[in-house]
């Protein structure tokens, strides 16, 4: 170890950190607005790398059918659901939604699929695919569950992303992939050399936060959503539709996941499976923010970062095991500060 190395070191660990922050602060907003687990964040990852990769190779990607698929049956169960209250204008903006919408991308999609389109509009169609994938899971998976406890909303989560990963494997393989770089550019500071994507992480996770920052403290949706999430009854109340609120926060997590992957997979090659074991880095900060600090999950995601760095400079082949050790000090720590709680007698 010297210092070049260090700041090597250094320099990987916050760029992976940057995308941890992102995952991370996409499973704060979710658990904090909709009280689910987000456990298929990081399928949102794979979909949104494959999709990417795929689109630039010049294939076709099968999320886009899977979102029309998606749609269709969101449709269906947003007409059950309204039987009873049917009218002309609420079929006629649910068709818009549900089908025309992922239809016409699926469309664009085909036309873009054999012709190696350029890198913004294969991250572009990419992002929209998971996106329009997340806002039908939510409306068919959790919305129906949103009253149950957490621990159904956590098996629902599960099984969810037993079901997205294998329907990974099925429309991309079990080759890995990757991606073109999004910006080519490099410069040289002293010993470091700053490629043009690890430029376009840092750039994509500030301006994602202060993005984030503006939308919740500026906008009526965004203070919708904080208001859902300090009291969901309490919202409802005041004529805040919750409803709403979760498919906002699925629609922004899945974008954020989407872009994520878009951001890694030129850097390292990414399979059908590999979003778990990177979402899993995003929980454990999450986690360690205590699912309800952003400004805690990102400090927190920096940190997890660095010490897989380090960690795979010192132990590589237990860096994995570094990384969750983590978790350990700040349960320890948290189940001591709370306070005691007598169980629920039957």
């Amino acid at each position: 170890m010297n210092t070049t190395i260090m700041l090597f070191l250094l320099q990987d660990g916050i760029t992976n950190g940057a995308i941890y922050a992102l995952l991370g602060l996409a499973l704060v907003l979710v658990f904090a607005v909709t009280r689910v687990i987000l456990i298929p964040q990081g399928e949102f990852v794979t979909y949104g790398a494959l999709t990417y990769a795929s689109l630039a190779s010049g294939q076709m990607p099968g999320t886009a059918r899977l979102a029309l698929a998606m749609g269709f049956v969101a449709f269906v169960l947003d007409l059950v659901v309204a039987r009873k209250s049917l009218h002309g204008r609420l079929i006629a903006r649910t068709f818009l939604t549900n089908i025309v919408l992922p239809g016409i991308v699926l469309a664009v999609t085909l036309y873009f699929a054999g012709q190696k389109p350029p890198v913004a509009v294969a991250m572009a169609l990419s992002l929209v695919i998971v996106a329009l994938i997340g806002l039908s899971l939510y409306r068919i998976v959790f919305q129906p569950l949103a009253h149950t406890s957490v621990l159904v909303l956590l098996i629902a989560s599960v099984g969810v992303h037993l079901a997205l990963q294998g329907l990974g494997l099925l429309f991309f393989g079990a080759e890995g992939q990757r991606g073109p770089a999004v910006l080519s550019a490099a410069f040289t500071a002293g010993s470091l050399r700053f490629t043009g994507q690890s430029i376009t992480v840092y750039g994509i996770t500030i301006a994602f936060i202060v993005g984030l920052w503006l939308f919740f403290g500026l906008t009526l949706y965004g203070k919708a959503l904080r208001a859902t999430a300090v009291n969901r009854l309490g919202a409802r109340l005041v004529g805040i539709r919750t409803t709403l609120s979760g498919q906002i926060a699925f629609l922004l997590a899945s974008v954020i996941g989407a872009l994520s992957g878009i951001l890694i997979v030129p850097i390292t090659t990414l399979y059908y499976d590999s979003g778990f074991l990177i979402g899993l880095k995003g929980f454990v900060a999450a986690i360690i923010g205590g699912l309800v600090s952003y400004p805690l999950t990102a400090g927190a995601a920096l940190v997890v970062g660095i010490v897989e760095a380090f960690s795979s400079f010192y132990a590589s082949n237990y860096k994995e095991v570094i990384v969750f050790m983590l978790l350990i000090p700040v349960l320890l720590l948290r189940s001591l500060a709370a306070p005691a709680v007598e169980e629920e007698k039957d």
